[in-house]
Formats: C-alpha cells, structure tokens, sequence
C-alpha cells in the first residue's frame, strides 16, 4: 500500500518513510504545501500522513481540499497540541491526530490500525449465502442451497422429519414411524440406505459441508441453516 508524507522536516519525513518501508510500505514524500496537492493526485496513496505547519499552503488547508476530491485516510501531524487545531483538524475530515514529538513505531502502529479499519469498510458485504433448505409439501419438492432435490416420497419424509428439528437425534425407529405411515415392517438397513442416498443427493446440491449425521448406536441428525 502506498503512504504519502507531507512534512517539511526532511529528516523527519526521512525517518517515518523508513520506518513504513520496514512495514511493507510504499512511500513517497513532499516537503512543500503548494505541491501537497498535485503529488496526492499523482500518488493516490492509501494514507497521508500531513504535517500541520508547512510552507506555502498549511496542512488544514491540504486536507480540506484532499476531502473535497477523496476520502483517503488522513493522520495530521503536528507540534501544535492546543485543542482548537486538534478540533478543526478533525471537522475537517482529518481520521488521526499525532502530536511531535512521537515514536516512528507509534505512526507505523497508527497507520496500520486506521487502513486495517478502512480495508474493512471497504470489503463489500458477502453476498447472503442460500443454504436453507426449502420443502414444498404439497408438491414433495425440495431445494438446498437453490439447488432442487430430485427426492423419492420416501426421502422426502426422511429429510422433512430431520429438518424439522435440528441437532435432534432421531433413532432408526422414530424415522420409520415418521416415513412409512402405514406401520410396515422395516428393516433398519431400510433407513440406512435411505439415508445413504439422501446423503448423496444433497452432497451434491451443496458439498461444501455435510447435513445428515450419524450418531453412532442411536440413529441420525440434521445440522443445518
């Protein structure tokens, strides 16, 4: 990321882009405030680290023009340490505010902490994820992930009564109440092939993680959004 520097203090500003370097940082500097401007247009750096008090334009000047053009981060950097500077520095669009004499480590830590923030906000926000699963009784239809289930009638009862309540562990018995409502005679290698294959089927719908489990002894659980 790119830091500009503009301080008239040439070994000073010498000092903190050495520093930023050391972070992995890509510096450049200007020593006057008349060409504040036309470098920050030229740079369009990540972070402006700008003196107070320059030649030619000061530095409130420098940062209400660089607001009116960009919402770059900007830390003042000043020996003026009366609150009116402070305050006007800030309402100016100022993000920090960093009195001389300070600790080049503590510019380094600052700028950091104030990009990490703006990478943050500036990060879209993910797009809502579709992983519920979605049942339509009357139509025995089901969708996960917005994928559509090719299921069986038998399946389908299988995926409702787990779905129904998650984290629930329901034994081989209990499913089989659930999906043969005519009480047949079923093996428990029945429910597991069912199950089986409805694994299969919605691991291919949405492999990125698993939705049936088994609870060794017991039966199977759903784990689900």
């Amino acid at each position: 990321m790119n830091i500009l520097i503009i301080e008239d203090e040439i070994k000073l500003a010498t000092l903190l882009a050495d520093y930023l370097r050391q972070a992995d940082y890509q510096v450049a500097m200007v020593h006057d405030g008349n060409e504040a401007l036309e470098a920050f247009q030229q740079q369009q750096p990540d972070l402006v680290l700008l003196d107070l008090m320059l030649p030619g334009k000061d530095g409130l000047t420098i940062c209400r023009e660089i607001r009116q053009q960009s919402d770059v981060p900007v830390v003042m950097v000043t020996a003026k340490v009366e609150e009116i500077d402070r305050l006007l520095g800030l309402e100016l669009g100022a993000d920090d505010y960093i009195c001389k004499p300070f600790s080049p480590r503590e510019v380094v830590a600052r700028v950091k902490a104030i990009l990490r923030r703006v990478q943050r906000l500036q990060q879209p926000e993910a797009a809502e994820s579709v992983t519920e699963l979605q049942l339509v009784n009357d139509k025995l239809q089901a969708s996960l992930c917005g994928q559509p289930l090719d299921l069986t009638a038998i399946e389908f009862q299988l995926l409702q009564t787990l779905s129904q309540e998650p984290g629930r562990v329901f034994s081989r018995d209990q499913l089989m109440d659930h999906i043969y409502r005519d009480h047949r005679v079923v093996s428990d290698r029945t429910v597991d092939s069912h199950v089986k294959k409805l694994r299969k089927k919605m691991s291919e719908a949405a492999p990125q993680q698993e939705w049936i489990y088994s609870v060794y002894g017991v039966g199977y659980k759903y784990e689900g959004s």
